[in-house]
This record gives structure tokens, C-alpha cells and sequence, in this order.
């Protein structure tokens, strides 16, 4: 199972990375929640290079740090 699936209850971010992540995507839902979801999708390819996770799902790419687990930013492909 991967790190990040494993780990997905410390995901979290920062107030100015949710702000980002919602204007961004154009989302107004609990970016948390909405990004847990498509990472826990059994379609999303997780790929980790350096210090960064990137889950890619539907066309949306998520970025995670690989240590703290803070959601660095998300968008559209």
C-alpha cells in the first residue's frame, strides 16, 4: 500500500494552500475532505518524485508533501 494512503488521516494544508486549492479548482467544499476522497480513489495513479507526492485523477493533479503530508496544491491538468 502506498505511504500516502497509508497516511491519509495526516493530510492537511495551510490556510493561503486551501485558498489556493479553491480558486484553483473552483471548488467552495472542504478541501480536505475533497482531496482525501479523490487520493483514496482506486483510479488515481500515485506517483512520488522527490519530496513531493502527485496523485492524478479524472484531470485533476493533487501535490503533497511527502514528509508533513501538507497538501501543497492542487488543479486541473
Amino acid at each position: 500500500m502506498n505511504e500516502l494512503i497509508k497516511n491519509i488521516e495526516k493530510l492537511h494544508s495551510t490556510e493561503l494552500g486551501i485558498k489556493r486549492i479553491k480558486r484553483n479548482l473552483s471548488i467552495e467544499c472542504d478541501v480536505i475532505q475533497w482531496c482525501k476522497t479523490k487520493i483514496l480513489d482506486k483510479n488515481t495513479q500515485i506517483d512520488r518524485n522527490g519530496k513531493n507526492y502527485y496523485a492524478k485523477i479524472e484531470n485533476y493533479i493533487i501535490t503533497v508533501n511527502a514528509y508533513s503530508y501538507t497538501i501543497i496544491t492542487a488543479h486541473k491538468m
